[in-house]
């Protein structure tokens, strides 16, 4: 209890000095770099409206918290793919691996998946001939441990890279969470803070320039090469704290409901809503609600589906299926393969 409410004092501190720096800001959306990392993974916890913190026994968990891999057990695998604007399509893999007496170890790549573009200009409209490509990666590697029986911690440390045709940027950041089962009905209360690191800033040979020094003299050389100079900008930095309940717990069905607030460091405050219907430990029907109060969200309502299969006596395989509103633009829709063993 006492590692609970150190931890739970430092989040504390983290959050309210970040508030301050961002109250002096009128709107702080796309105020980041590596915004692809904001993309939730994991169609189970899509499904659910994106209420995962206080989600305990998940390997998407890696993702949202880190410590919910600490009563992972076994090895653990799984793949992720999403669908997203624009023709935009990532790709999530991760693995854990429970070691007796130690704790969860688990990796996870996030990667994308879009195709090349044509180059085009002011004079050239129709193209160059020449084509580009953008890619997104994110390699992290994860440590779980469950201190008590009612508490656990984790840490994600993560190497991240943008990559947008002859320009590129790396950053690295750190996902740190907690989970202690309180006394209260075996409720989970969560906390985590994702993507706490270093800026970006997008470098190489794009912004390289021919710059004249005199533009009143035609004596000089006026094609000086010259770089232009970027902006370093932060990562999109979360603070989630929720909660977790297993409302139902019969042997035939179960409901389990879930919540999470959430502070941005790009976005404004909100609250996701979740719920998770399982009958039989076979089928599972999902419904949630995303970025309650949020100013001019196009998201809202999300649902989903899982289905889970069994082999021998300690392997088994889930199929997750999760559909998300977005307003205005394209829906989301996202397909997760699950392998226990």
């Amino acid at each position: 209890m006492k590692q609970f409410i150190f931890i739970l004092s430092i989040i504390a501190l983290t959050v309210s000095c970040t508030t301050q720096a961002q109250e002096k800001n009128i709107s702080k959306r796309g105020t980041t770099a590596g915004s692809f990392l904001s993309i939730p993974q994991g169609a189970r916890a899509s499904g659910m409206g994106q209420a995962f913190s206080g989600i305990r026994g998940d390997l998407s968990g890696i993702y949202w918290n880190p410590a919910s891999l600490a009563t992972l057990p076994g090895i653990n695998v799984s793949f992720d793919h999403t669908n997203w604007f624009a023709n935009l399509k990532f790709n999530f893999a991760a693995v854990s691996v429970n070691v007796p007496s130690f704790g969860t170890l688990g990796l996870s790549v996030i990667s994308s998946d879009i195709d090349e573009m044509a180059v085009t200009t002011l004079d050239e409209p129709d193209g160059t001939g020449e084509v580009f490509s953008v890619s997104y990666l994110s390699v992290s590697l994860a440590y779980a441990l469950q201190l008590t029986d009612r508490f656990s911690i984790g840490f994600n440390p993560k190497f991240v890279n943008e990559t947008l045709w002859k320009m590129h940027a790396t950053g690295f950041a750190v996902d740190m969470g907690v989970q202690y089962i309180t006394p209260f009905d075996d409720m989970v209360l969560a906390m985590s803070i994702n993507n706490f690191g270093s800026k970006m800033q997008l470098l190489g040979t794009s912004s390289l320039v021919l710059h004249d020094q005199d533009l009143g003299s035609t004596g000089n050389n006026d094609k000086i090469p010259a770089y232009l100079e970027t902006e370093s900008w932060a990562l999109p930095l979360t603070f989630r704290i929720g909660v977790a309940y297993q409302a139902i717990k019969q042997d035939d069905y179960k409901l389990l409901i879930a919540a999470d607030a959430l502070h941005p460091s790009d976005d404004y405050e909100s609250i996701n809503l979740g719920t998770e219907f399982t009958v039989y430990d076979l089928v599972s029907v999902r419904a949630g609600y995303k970025s309650l109060f949020m100013e001019d969200s196009e998201e809202g309502l999300t649902l989903g589906i899982g289905v889970l299969q069994r082999f021998m006596e300690n392997a088994n395989v889930r199929v997750d299926y999760s559909f998300a509103k977005f307003g205005r633009l394209k829906d989301v829709q996202k397909f997760s393969v699950s392998l226990a063993f």
